[in-house]
């Protein structure tokens, strides 16, 4: 799937520039100028990377960092500050409260999009080792077991990666095309129905949770990031 990122930075040619360039290198790109408006948009898309700022209006990037590494559901988005402060104090503080990288302005494109690449890479390497929760859910990748309230479910293969699939990207809306793609691997989508089948099989078997898994008409499918939401 293509990994989103979201840079958070007030400078509008900043924020172009870094745009332009993730998105050639392939990567989805959200744009935010504030700190309220990227913990907004963090919240709602789960970006694998944030390339932050620290001087922005109202909430610092500084605050924002340690917003984002306190909360359980957020902490595990990878964060590389993108910013004039460029001192060795700077580059230490930043770290502390939790950055995962630093890169000081003016800066190379072609180094940021390295920098970006191998964060992507660190964190995709780390989930994969790392047991996969949206409560009652707890996902085991080491042993492809999945667990409801404490329970093992018997899922199919299948069923197991477009749980885990829709699980990965909770809050987030994923076409019948791309859940083909990523989970049957199919490469020409001919027939989505194929989906359609799949996930009701599956919903069968994590009632009484069926409702986590929602419709978007015309869209896809999304897994509900948490279990009240409707």
């Amino acid at each position: 799937m293509q990994e989103t990122i979201l840079v958070v930075d007030d400078e509008e040619d900043v924020c172009d520039l870094v745009r332009y360039h993730l998105n050639k290198a392939g990567y989805k790109v959200l744009l935010a100028k504030d700190g309220l408006r990227a913990l907004e948009i963090a919240r709602h898309n789960l970006p694998t990377v944030i390339v932050l700022d620290l001087m922005l209006p109202g909430l610092s990037g500084e605050e924002v960092c340690k917003i984002l590494k306190n909360d359980p559901s957020l902490s595990k988005i990878g964060i590389l500050m993108l910013t004039a402060k460029s001192s060795t104090e700077d580059r230490i503080k930043g770290l502390e409260i939790g950055a995962d990288d630093y890169l000081p302005k003016p800066f190379s494109t072609k180094e940021l999009t390295l920098r970006v690449k191998s964060l992507v890479r660190r964190i995709k390497a780390a989930a994969l080792s790392e047991p996969l929760e949206a409560p009652p859910f707890l996902v085991n990748k080491d042993s492809l077991e999945v667990y409801m309230d404490g329970k093992k479910l018997d899922l199919t293969i299948t069923e197991y990666k477009l749980l885990c699939l829709l699980i990965e990207n909770r809050g987030k809306t994923i076409s019948r095309e791309e859940l083909l793609t990523n989970v049957w691997g199919y490469q020409n989508v001919i027939d989505t129905r194929t989906v359609d089948t799949h996930i009701s099989r599956l919903r069968d078997k994590i009632s009484p949770h069926s409702k986590r898994i929602l419709t978007v008409r015309g869209e896809g499918y999304k897994f509900t990031a948490l279990p009240d939401e409707s």
